[in-house]
């Protein structure tokens, strides 16, 4: 045999082995590559899933979003709804007030005078009625003729306070009093006993002097007859709540005499 048959026939084998190792060898690779891609989009789908996870709870999270806004909307709207017919009554009222003010000094005008006037008669009053607590209602008089020249008092207190002048003379005739003051003909400290408007008596503390206000002579006078001396204490007593209610015998005034 030839030489270079033989040499062929030697390298023949070893070429298969090493075409044989080359395919293996790509063959691993090629699973490593597979394997590798297979687990990239394994991550990636992962990846992906989280990400459709989130957008789906910032779905959620904006659909609640979306209807709070919504449920807060029409409740503003309902609310403005409202608030607009409260601020037209607003302007309603504001409008009546102008108008109350626009008359207001005309009421001033003629109040004013009128309620001069009804202090200038409660004066009248005081000095022509039965002079119990004479001070005390003279010093109201002239507390109500100071208030009508103080600019903070508003007319409407000022009215008010005149009313209330009255109500307190018209108290006077439904109730019965004791009280102590001094006598004017003596200077004399006694206590004093009126019933309504009609009639004031008075008694000194030991008892020994009993008298009234004549008002037919309009003075302070003793009375002589010791019967009123009795009837006066009991009186006194009386009007104290020191003892129970019971009739007594006191000098009324007629008629004449009170005119």
């Amino acid at each position: 045999m030839p030489e270079t048959l033989k040499r062929r026939s030697t390298w023949a084998p070893l070429c298969a082995c090493a075409f044989t190792f080359a395919i293996g060898a790509v063959s691993a690779q090629s699973l490593d590559s597979a394997l590798e891609a297979e687990l990239q989009i394994n991550r990636e789908s992962a990846t992906s899933q989280a990400e459709i996870s989130g957008l789906a709870r910032q779905t959620q999270d904006l659909l609640f979003e979306y209807r709070s806004v919504v449920r807060e909307a029409e409740s503003l709207k309902i609310y403005n709804a409202n608030l607009e017919k409260v601020v037209e009554d607003q302007k309603n009222e504001i409008d009546s007030i102008h108008r109350q003010l626009a008359g207001l000094e005309n009421t001033n005008r003629g109040i004013v005078p009128l309620m001069l006037e009804m202090i200038a008669t409660l004066e009248q009053i005081v000095e022509a009625d039965v002079p119990f607590r004479i001070e005390e209602r003279r010093a109201r008089v002239r507390r109500l003729r100071e208030m009508m020249d103080e600019a903070e008092v508003t007319a409407s207190e000022k009215y008010r306070r005149v009313m209330e002048a009255y109500q307190g003379e018209l108290e006077f005739s439904r109730t019965t009093e004791a009280y102590s003051d001094i006598l004017p003909t003596t200077g004399q400290t006694v206590d004093f006993l009126r019933v309504g408007r009609m009639l004031l008596v008075y008694q000194t503390s030991n008892n020994r002097v009993t008298g009234w206000f004549n008002p037919g002579t309009r003075k302070f006078e003793d009375l002589d007859d010791d019967r009123f001396r009795f009837e006066v204490k009991n009186g006194l007593a009386i009007a104290r709540n020191e003892k129970a209610p019971d009739l007594v015998t006191l000098p009324v005034p007629g008629p004449e005499a009170a005119r």
